[in-house]
């Protein structure tokens, strides 16, 4: 990779359902540096792809379970909230107020992805149904109408063990590899690292992020430029199975 790159937002405005969004993004591309180049790599917030996929749910059409019910008075949530969390999930591993903690699609993650932030009033936003299909699906449309091989990745924002605040984690990704295998490099001593894998695409929503804010920006896309990573036509994040996961692993061993 290269040892240097830009990134910038792309503002689109509000998106709403079934609206032309990758029609947003070429616009937006076009007017902040001159549309898409081969090695490009344009970020998207999740929950703007499930919105223009018309992946939206109106609280008032979601009758709670008892079970939805019942987990909503221990955690303090809206019955109809968890309702659609618990469809979500593949399974609920326990919560704290105001959030249940799931496992989706081999990934641990609050409400299942399911959020409020940037929804239409009296409305809740799913992650897309498949974020490396939406991914792949945005890939191949830029690629053919603007004539330049790029990747694509769908980015959430996670919280993480023991630590304020929220980053960028890669759902969803088509273009380029998601993570990168160190291992059998040296370091600075000339050692052989031995477990060093890095997560490129998290690390790239990562940055995007920090352009793309989280409020009333209008901004749920930003566009790589210059980090000369190879654009091929692999999808997909890598993930691990929950018991070599630290985390995971403590809490299914009851370690301490």
């Amino acid at each position: 990779m290269n040892p240097s790159f830009s990134v910038t937002g792309l503002s689109t405005g509000i998106i709403r359902p079934h609206e032309p969004f990758t029609d947003r993004i070429i616009v937006a591309a076009d007017a902040a540096c001159g549309g898409f180049a081969d090695g490009d790599i344009l970020v998207l917030a999740e929950t703007a792809v499930a919105t223009a996929e018309g992946n939206v749910v109106r609280l008032d059409s979601v009758t709670p379970s008892p079970h939805a019910r019942e987990l909503a008075e221990r955690y303090h949530m809206d019955p109809r909230t968890v309702e659609v969390v618990l469809v979500e999930s593949d399974s609920v591993v326990g919560g704290i107020p105001g959030f249940l903690l799931c496992m989706k699609q081999g990934t641990l993650l609050p409400n299942a992805g399911v959020d409020a932030s940037n929804a239409p009033p009296g409305c809740i936003v799913p992650l897309p149904k498949d974020p490396d299909a939406s991914a792949v699906h945005i890939k191949d449309e830029i690629s053919r109408r603007c004539h330049a091989r790029i990747g694509v990745i769908i980015a959430d924002s996670r919280t993480h063990a023991m630590r304020l605040g929220c980053s960028g984690v890669a759902i969803g990704c088509a273009g380029i590899t998601s993570v990168i295998d160190d291992r059998g490099r040296s370091d600075l001593f000339g050692r052989k690292l031995e477990v060093t894998k890095r997560a490129i695409a998290d690390n790239i929503a990562s940055a995007a992020e920090l352009v793309m804010g989280e409020a009333d920006e209008c901004t749920p896309a930003a566009l790589v430029r210059g980090l000369g990573m190879p654009i091929g036509d692999q999808a997909g994040v890598d993930t691990i199975d929950a018991d070599e996961c630290l985390f995971m692993g403590v809490l299914r061993n009851n370690r301490t």
